[in-house]
């Protein structure tokens, strides 16, 4: 693989959290379409690597080359349950710089237009979590950071976030997933933390 201007290079990455080491030594290197599966047992750091790459936390070491809109699902799906999921779905897109006119292709993706017009509160923790990830897929962010995408997801809803997956990766996508097994994420760069 060849880096470019467009690449995400990460360079002998460490982070710190209270105090102590989390992970030292991280390196890999994307272009467009693209993706890193990072693995590791629960404390690891996974979490705390793709908060770096946002940019949310600070790294202890290493360098961190991202030329790309970013959006981040982590594990707590940021909907407020009052407002309708369509209304939350567009506050997002708009907050990450779009009009929100992805919202609607987003909201199918992950099957959640018949849910549109409901309060966010009323979801499941499985259909919040779609709505987690549709809210990435309306960023128009080239790089997609999961945080255990399937956490709670069933069958149906597994095999949508990999079909929506393959599509952005199509499109010149990059996605590092944080998983603890394979999410049918096709031949990515596997990071063992």
């Amino acid at each position: 693989m060849t880096a470019t201007a467009d690449t995400l290079i990460v360079t002998d990455l460490a982070a710190d959290r209270g105090g102590r080491r989390v992970f030292g030594r991280v390196g890999f290197t994307v272009d467009p379409g693209g993706a890193v599966q990072v693995e590791g047992a629960n404390g690891a750091g996974k979490s705390t690597l793709l908060r770096v790459l946002a940019g949310l936390l600070p790294a202890a070491e290493g360098r961190i080359n991202n030329p790309f809109v970013t959006a981040l699902a982590g594990h707590d799906t940021a909907l407020k349950p009052g407002p309708t999921l369509a209304s939350e779905l567009t506050h997002w897109a708009r907050l990450d710089g779009t009009d929100g006119s992805a919202v609607a292709a987003a909201a199918a993706a992950f099957a959640l237009t018949p849910l549109l017009e409901l309060p966010a509160g009323f979801l499941s923790s499985g259909q919040r979590r779609r709505a987690a990830l549709a809210r990435v897929a309306a960023s128009g962010a080239v790089l997609w950071l999961l945080d255990e995408p399937d956490a709670g997801l069933d069958t149906a809803s597994k095999a949508l976030l990999a079909t929506a997956i393959a599509a952005h990766r199509g499109g010149g996508g990059i996605v590092v997933a944080v998983t603890h097994g394979d999410i049918g994420i096709a031949d990515p760069q596997r990071v063992q933390l």
